[in-house]
C-alpha cells in the first residue's frame, strides 16, 4: 500500500477562506504555502539584456534570413524576392511555434531564393547599364 503525502493542518485565517468554518485545510506536500520569491528570482517577462547575448543566435533557434530576404527585395526580380520574403516570415513563425525542423527547411529555402534573386538582379542591372552605355556611346 502507498501512503498519502497529504495532511491536514490548522492554518491561521483559513476558517474564513475555506467556507466550512473549520480551522483545518487539507493540502498536499507539494502545495505548501511558501514565502514569495525574492525580487531577484522573480521572473515576470523576458530576461534582462545582460543575461542574453544578441551577438550570436540561440543554438536551438534556426535562422530565418529575414535581413537577406529584405535586401533581395531591392533587386529587380520582383516575384522571386517576394516569395523569399514570405518563406523567411514563415520560417520565423515556425520557429516561434516550436517547429524547428520546419523553420530550418523554410529558412534554407528563403536563403536560396534570396541568393538567386540577388544574383539575377545583379546580372539584370549590369546588362541594363552596359546596354545603356553602349547605346549612348554610338552617338
Amino acid at each position: 500500500l502507498r501512503g498519502s503525502k497529504s495532511f491536514t493542518a490548522a492554518l491561521p485565517g483559513e476558517t474564513e477562506r475555506n467556507g466550512h468554518g473549520l480551522g483545518y485545510k487539507s493540502v498536499s506536500v507539494g502545495h505548501l504555502e511558501a514565502p514569495p520569491l525574492s525580487p531577484s528570482r522573480l521572473s515576470l517577462g523576458r530576461a534582462s539584456s545582460t543575461a542574453t547575448s544578441t551577438a550570436a543566435p540561440e543554438q536551438g533557434r534556426p535562422r530565418d534570413y529575414l535581413v537577406l530576404a529584405i535586401f533581395s527585395c531591392f533587386c529587380p526580380v520582383w516575384p522571386l524576392n517576394i516569395v523569399a520574403l514570405v518563406f523567411s516570415i514563415m520560417s520565423r513563425n515556425s520557429g516561434q511555434q516550436g517547429d524547428t525542423d520546419g523553420a530550418r527547411r523554410l529558412g534554407r529555402m528563403a536563403r536560396l531564393l534570396s541568393i538567386v534573386s540577388i544574383v539575377l538582379g545583379t546580372i539584370i542591372i549590369v546588362l541594363y547599364i552596359s546596354l545603356s552605355v553602349r547605346g549612348n556611346a554610338s552617338f
